[in-house]
């Protein structure tokens, strides 16, 4: 049975009537002939090469170089670059030049991190910290090519050392540092980094984390580090102070390590350059590298992917100043850590001229409603965040509030969403408890292209559950299992037909990209496989729109009938009873079964009533095929910082293997339970065990 692919015809909110002369997209729609978004796309795929070029000189971006060609041919692609290397061969610019264009005292960066007080940064104090901290990677002898790594909370320290490392034409590379410290040993330990800037602690939810332990630990395993620079967010009397370079003892278990690089404070670092040395923006080729992001890597070695100074600037700026309308003035608020590509696209909102506005600590802490008082206080425009989190709003909110009554969001303009799919009951509550006329984006990309495939348009209208359209020059195509394209309304898996810029330059370490094609490129495709089963609706014309049924990998096969896991997640998390799932597929006697774990409200209450109600409702909405063989009531769900759910992880468990680099959970807790079901299951079909990733250290 086929989901439903929208619920109402009538859309939920509209563009104004003048919204092709106001915004962006619409004024370059016009410049570039069109009157129509469907017709600017339509363009936009079918003369890739004259859109990348006409873009690239709208976009406001500091290069140089002639933008011919615009694209390489197959046939006069150099046999040793890969797929994503074929854009702008003849042009050079760099990334930190172009987010630091503004000057003057207008805010850049606004910090709000739990147990620290708000920081404010005007763009002239961006720019003398970035050039301080240049000066001091400089001093340290980095230059292009090198790697810098951070492990850092969500705070203006990241932005200034990311943006320091550009200017040179280093790779900055970035984690959160609630990542174990084999997770981070399994992706730093890859790209061999020569200064790497640590968190000695932060807070969440109220409670204090010491990183010092944990992060020595992982230097003293990088033996190309040159430099480390240790961050403190919080006050002294919250952590102690940062240990003597030399020998430090880690507690669990008990270990010496020996030969630690150098280590310094932010403070003394910033200090370390000359005193009046200029920032300087050493020019890189649009197709060098900028940083480097990793796949989730609860399966193997965390891919690290490699992404281009040009393609990310390029296609950051399409999204945020055309898809977004993002203008100078506004604010930008998404609720991200620095190991996940949120991060490095806010960022780039700084080349919009508006503020970004830093969140680290829960959004959730002392209550649901922080992160609506930030918006409202600080006059957030723009604000991103996650469908667990309006899920978690939408549930607590009861009695119901009428509409702009609660949070006073003024300035709001657009709300975007993203890490899964957004249920239509979440597009409900936005529009009757938070504001009626703002834009609700519901927006899909991911890591591998460090940026978004569908995404919100200000011209085209928001029907409820589904994503507006897909972006410009994204040539996307809805296939079936034998390659045809799906009929409207039918699942099937999402491509990209054409090459894009963002796509990743290379990975790291795989010098004949043979891993590379083989992630997106399978079977000799010249067609971009991104891994999402999605369905086209063909509400908004050819350009849209979509809807998310849930990952390839995860999808569920009983029967040989293919279930997107979103279908489950909207009929059992609407449930009052339910706060949250998960459902994976498990093979099971020459088959495959449903196994679906729920996280009640309250556990106690959990009986086969409950049960029976459950099967009841995915048997009624949407077909006995659905109904899962079993129903486990679990206490937690366990998710990543950037909150996916680990649905690989618990299929990997019921198949009998257990999942590697499990660093990445944002509660390190969350599997035992499951792993405990998993022991109790037979595993008629376990498989294949993967590869193991670098040596194990203690932590």
């Amino acid at each position: 049975m086929t989901p439903t692919v929208s619920s109402s015809s009538q859309p939920l909110w509209t563009p104004p009537t003048d919204a092709l002369q106001r915004t962006q997209m619409g004024q370059f729609c016009q410049a570039s002939g069109f009157s129509t978004y469907d017709a600017l796309y339509h363009w936009s795929i079918e003369q890739p090469a004259d859109f990348w070029q006409s873009w690239l000189k709208a976009s406001g971006l500091v290069y140089q170089g002639s933008t011919a060609p615009a694209i390489l041919s197959e046939e006069t692609l150099d046999a040793t670059l890969g797929p994503g290397q074929r854009f702008f061969p003849n042009v050079t610019l760099n990334l930190a030049e172009n987010l630091l264009q503004d000057t003057g005292d207008r805010l850049a960066i606004i910090g709000i991190a739990e147990g620290r007080a708000t920081l404010r940064l005007s763009h002239d104090a961006l720019y003398e910290a970035v050039r301080r901290c240049a000066a001091s990677l400089r001093q340290t002898g980095v230059k292009p090519g090198d790697r810098v790594g951070g492990i850092l909370p969500n705070v203006p320290e990241a932005v200034i050392a990311m943006l320091a490392t550009a200017s040179l034409g280093a790779v900055w590379s970035s984690a959160s540092p609630d990542f174990g410290t084999q997770a981070l040993l399994d992706r730093f330990g890859q790209i061999e980094p020569v200064v790497l800037f640590v968190a000695t602690g932060y807070q969440y939810h109220g409670k204090v984390y010491s990183c010092i332990e944990k992060h020595r630990a992982l230097t003293a395993h990088l033996p190309t580090l040159r430099q480390v620079v240790w961050v403190s967010i919080l006050s002294p009397e919250a952590l102690p102070s940062i240990p003597e370079a030399g020998i430090v003892e880690i507690s669990e278990p008990e270990v010496c390590f020996t030969n630690l690089p150098p280590s310094t404070s932010w403070d003394q670092w910033q200090q370390i350059g000359e005193e009046d040395a200029p920032l300087t923006f050493q020019p890189m080729g649009f197709n060098d590298p900028a940083y480097i992001l990793y796949s989730s890597g609860t399966t193997g070695l965390p891919k690290a992917i490699v992404h281009g100074v040009g393609g990310t600037l390029l296609q950051h700026a399409k999204e945020l100043k055309l898809h977004c309308d993002l203008k100078p003035g506004d604010n930008l608020l998404y609720f991200t850590t620095c190991g996940w590509m949120m991060w490095n696209w806010m960022v780039s909102a700084l080349m919009t001229g508006a503020t970004i506005t830093l969140l680290d600590g829960s959004p959730s802490y002392p209550t649901l409603d922080r992160l609506w008082e930030i918006a409202a206080t600080e006059g957030v425009t723009h604000l991103g965040t996650s469908p667990k989190f309006l899920g978690a709003c939408r549930k607590a909110t009861q009695p119901p509030i009428e509409p702009g009554k609660r949070f006073r969001l003024r300035h709001l303009r657009m709300l975007l969403s993203t890490g899964a799919p957004l249920l239509p009951e979440d597009f409900d509550w936005v529009y009757g408890q938070v504001k009626p006329d703002l834009a609700l984006c519901s927006i899909s990309g991911g890591t591998d292209i460090i940026s978004c495939f569908m995404l919100g348009n200000p011209l085209l209208p928001v029907y409820r559950g589904e994503l507006q359209g897909a972006g410009l020059g994204l040539s996307l195509q809805v296939l079936q299992e034998n390659g045809q394209t799906a009929a409207t309304g039918e699942p099937g898996e999402l491509v990209c037909q054409a090459p894009f810029p963002c796509m990743p330059l290379y990975f790291w370490n795989d010098p004949d990209y043979r891993r590379y094609r083989s992630a997106y490129f399978p079977h000799g495709s010249q067609r971009w496989f991104h891994g999402d089963q999605v369905i086209f609706t063909g509400s908004q014309g050819a350009c849209g729109g979509f809807v998310i049924a849930g990952r390839s990998d995860t999808t569920l096969n009983p029967g040989g009938v293919r279930i997107g896991t979103a279908e489950i997640y909207r009929l059992v998390e609407t449930l009052p009873e339910i706060a949250d799932s998960l459902v994976v597929s498990q093979p099971w006697q020459d088959d495959v079964r449903i196994v679906l774990f729920v996280k009640p409200n309250d556990l106690t209450s959990w009986d086969d009533i409950l049960a029976e109600k459950i099967r009841q409702r995915i048997r009624q909405e949407a077909s006995p095929r659905h109904v899962p063989a079993v129903i486990q009531p679990v206490q937690k769900i366990p998710y990543t910082p950037s909150g996916k759910k680990l649905e690989m992880a618990v299929k990997h468990l019921l198949c009998g293997e257990k999942p590697q680099n499990l660093g990445v959970l944002s509660d390190p807790d969350a599997l035992q339970e499951y792993e405990q079901f998993a022991q109790m299951q037979a595993q008629p079909n376990p498989v294949p065990a993967h590869a193991p990733g670098l040596p194990k250290i203690a932590e």
